[in-house]
């Protein structure tokens, strides 16, 4: 089979880019032929057996870029029909698309002035989203968040057969064959971190999104002697200015460290005390089943999509919604100062270990076969 794949930009660390190459390896492995199409790519390519084709847009507005890239790609995809086309952001002409982000329509009108639905940015991603969501269309949802779905159908009336909810899914390999013990050296040795140090880890691109900034204020709101032997180490593509402001502003600039994306987050995690994630908006979360496939409490907010799992697993605290900074604290005081640390790892490694007898290896390439073969069906 061939299957194209489509997304705006590709750049190495973001979650929904990391889907997509586990999808691409998924399909790859199984024979199939894969193209992926973006309008700009930061980073490596993938190895032999997956071709990327960048397809640069014109135009100096956002939209007006994405508008260009999809011409683009349209005009491709019909000189080289693959069995099915899926996209990684909402656009025309997808066979599925996966659902990384929350409906637009509905932020357009709860988070926007009414002024915001005059513009031609509106007008564009809006219609991206109905010809994506539409009641008439063909096209399948793969959901992560099953949240995410009434949301949807209030906007587009959109049929539960079109809706398929997605198992958390993540590289499990990555985390075989690491030990705690081994990681927790390396890791305080690499950024000169005491052996006796409490080690908090915030992994995810876009800071202010991934609530950097609660998680240094709940690491300043610490007692002294706690703060004093704990230290915050934040992972991703981003600029840091802003947060590094924030520490020097708080007196802890001392006990935070922010460096860039990396591809060992499976190491940083087995050699950290507690993953923060205290999201401002998080459709799912991988990094949260990471952090249980590594034995690594969690505390995170509400408005993560895949919150649930960790309170399933018993292995941290979600902080209410809407977010309250006082009451992340006290979570994250509790969580540093319990004994009960090893227990929560154990629940965590237990939950993680269920999760992934349900989604078996390949089950990515499994789905894209049914969808194509639904298509060729279809009338």
């Amino acid at each position: 089979m061939k299957f194209a794949f489509v997304i705006f930009k590709y750049f190495p660390y973001g979650g929904v880019q990391r889907d997509m190459l586990r999808y691409a390896y998924a399909c790859a492995r199984r024979g199939h032929q894969v193209t992926l199409y973006a309008g700009e790519w930061e980073g490596d390519r993938p190895e032999a057996g997956i071709e990327v084709e960048v397809l640069p847009p014109s135009g100096w507005l956002n939209h007006r870029q994405r508008r260009d890239f999809i011409h683009q790609v349209t005009a491709r995809l019909q000189q080289n029909l693959p069995d099915l086309v899926l996209g990684f952001n909402r656009m025309p002409g997808l066979d599925a698309w996966f659902a990384a982000d929350p409906c637009y329509e509905e932020r357009a009108r709860s988070q926007r002035k009414w002024f915001y639905r005059l513009g031609g940015r509106y007008r564009f991603f809006a219609h991206c989203e109905r010809e994506v969501m539409h009641a008439d269309g063909h096209c399948r949802i793969l959901l992560l968040s099953p949240r995410e779905k009434a949301i949807y159908q209030k906007w587009y009336d959109t049929p539960d057969s079109r809706f398929v909810q997605l198992p958390p899914s993540i590289t499990w390999q990555a985390f075989d064959g690491l030990t705690t013990a081994e990681a927790r050296r390396a890791l305080r040795a690499e950024f000169g971190f005491g052996d006796d140090e409490l080690l908090l880890l915030l992994v995810g691109s876009a800071f202010k999104r991934k609530g950097l900034d609660r998680a240094i204020a709940g690491l300043a709101a610490l007692p002294a002697a706690l703060r004093d032997k704990t230290r915050l180490l934040a992972v991703g593509q981003d600029d840091p200015k802003d947060m590094l402001e924030l520490v020097h502003k708080l007196g802890v600039a001392d006990r935070v460290v922010i460096t860039r994306g990396r591809n060992d987050v499976p190491r940083l995690m087995k050699g950290a005390d507690v993953l923060v994630h205290p999201a401002r908006v998080e459709l799912a979360g991988n990094v949260l089943i990471e952090a249980l496939a590594a034995g690594l409490p969690v505390l995170a907010s509400a408005e993560c999509g895949y919150a649930m799992h960790i309170a399933q697993a018993g292995a941290g605290f979600i902080t209410a919604t809407p977010f309250n900074q006082q009451d992340f604290n006290r979570c994250l005081e509790e969580l540093l100062a319990a004994p009960t640390r090893e227990t929560w790892a154990l629940a965590a490694q237990a939950y993680a270990g269920k999760i992934r007898r349900d989604a078996p290896e390949g089950f990515e390439a499994d789905l894209l076969e049914t969808l194509a073969h639904a298509k060729a069906a279809r009338p």
